[in-house]
C-alpha cells in the first residue's frame, strides 16, 4: 500500500510526515510538492519525493500515479484559487486511479457562513463525485494561528479581539496532524466526516489560560472590527492579510467555529491536547 501527503513541505504536512514515519516504512511514503528541492531531506530519509503543482494538473497525475491512499492538504490562497486548485488535484486523483482520499477541511464545511468555508464545500463536493472513498478531516482551527497575539502579550499588549463571546475548538497542528496520520495510514475510514475540535472556548478564557502560563493575568480587550483592523496594521500585519484577520473574527463572532466534538478522541484514543499543555509549547517556540 503506497501513500502520499500533498503540501508535505509546509507546517502541517511536515508534521503529518514525520507522524507518519513513526509507524509507516519510509518506501511506504510518497510526498508531492511544488519543489522537491525542498523535500531532500525526505529523500534521503528514503521517502519518494515526487513534483506535483496544483496549478500544472499535467504534474498531479504522475505525482499521484500508482497511489493507493492520498491525503490532500488545502492549499493557500483566495477561495478562488484554492477551489480551481483543488479541482485540479481531485481530478488528477481520479485520472491516476487513487483508491482513497483523505481532505483537511473546515468545521461544518457544507452549512458553514464562515469566509473560507466555499473552499472546503466545494472541494468535499468534488470528491464525493468522484466516487472514490473519502474522509473528510475538517479541522476546526489551529492555535497556532494566535501566535502574534500571544508574542504581543509577552511584548506587554493586552489579547486583542473583536470576536466577542464566539468560542473556537483551538487545537495544535500537531494534534490535527496525528489525526489525518491515523486516517491515512489506517483501516475503516472510508467515506467518514471527522469534525477536528478541541474544547471549546472564549476569548476571555483562552487569554485566562495564557496567563495561566504566564504566570500573570492578561487583560482582554474587545473592540470592533474597524478598530481591530487598525490595530493589526499598527502591530505590523501586512495589508493584504488584514482583511483575513477581520473576517475570521467576525466568523469566530457569528459561532462559525462553535463545533463541538469528541472525534479526536475517536482518532486518537485521547482528547486535543489541553489549551494550558498547547499554549506552554507555543509560548516556549516563540520565547
Amino acid at each position: 500500500m503506497k501513500l502520499l501527503v500533498t503540501g508535505a513541505t509546509g507546517k502541517l504536512g511536515t508534521k503529518v510526515v514525520e507522524t507518519l514515519l513513526k509507524t509507516v516504512s519510509a518506501n511506504q511514503l510518497a510526498v508531492s510538492v511544488r519543489n522537491p528541492e525542498k523535500a531532500e531531506e525526505l529523500r534521503a530519509r528514503g521517502v519518494e519525493v515526487r513534483q506535483g503543482d496544483f496549478d500544472r494538473p499535467e504534474t498531479l497525475v504522475s505525482a499521484f500515479a500508482d497511489i493507493d491512499r492520498l491525503l490532500l492538504i488545502s492549499a493557500d490562497g483566495d477561495n478562488d484559487t484554492r477551489i480551481r486548485q483543488h479541482s485540479n488535484a481531485v481530478s488528477a486523483a481520479e485520472r491516476a486511479g487513487v483508491k482513497f482520499i483523505a481532505y483537511t477541511s473546515i468545521a461544518n464545511a457544507m452549512e458553514s457562513k464562515n469566509f473560507l468555508a466555499p473552499t472546503h464545500k466545494a472541494t468535499e463536493e468534488a470528491i464525493i463525485k468522484t466516487g472514490i472513498p473519502y474522509s473528510f478531516l475538517r479541522n476546526n482551527w489551529y492555535l497556532e494561528n494566535e501566535s502574534s497575539s500571544i508574542q504581543g502579550v509577552l511584548a506587554g499588549a493586552p489579547w486583542v479581539t473583536s470576536a466577542g463571546k464566539g468560542r473556537v475548538g483551538w487545537a495544535l497542528q500537531q494534534d490535527y496532524a496525528e489525526a489525518a496520520a491515523t486516517v491515512l495510514s489506517g483501516d475503516g475510514h472510508e467515506n467518514t466526516v471527522y469534525e477536528l475540535s478541541g474544547k471549546l472556548l472564549t476569548q476571555e478564557e483562552i487569554a485566562a489560560a495564557l496567563g495561566t502560563v504566564l504566570g500573570k493575568e492578561v487583560p482582554v480587550q474587545q473592540v470592533d472590527d474597524a478598530t481591530y483592523a487598525d490595530i493589526m496594521k499598527g502591530a505590523g500585519v501586512p495589508d493584504f492579510l488584514i482583511p483575513f484577520v477581520v473576517n475570521i473574527q467576525k466568523d469566530i463572532r457569528e459561532g462559525t467555529l462553535e463545533v463541538d466534538s469528541n472525534d479526536f478522541e475517536k482518532l486518537l484514543g485521547r482528547p486535543a491536547t489541553s489549551m494550558i499543555e498547547g499554549l506552554g509549547v507555543i509560548v516556549k517556540s516563540i520565547s
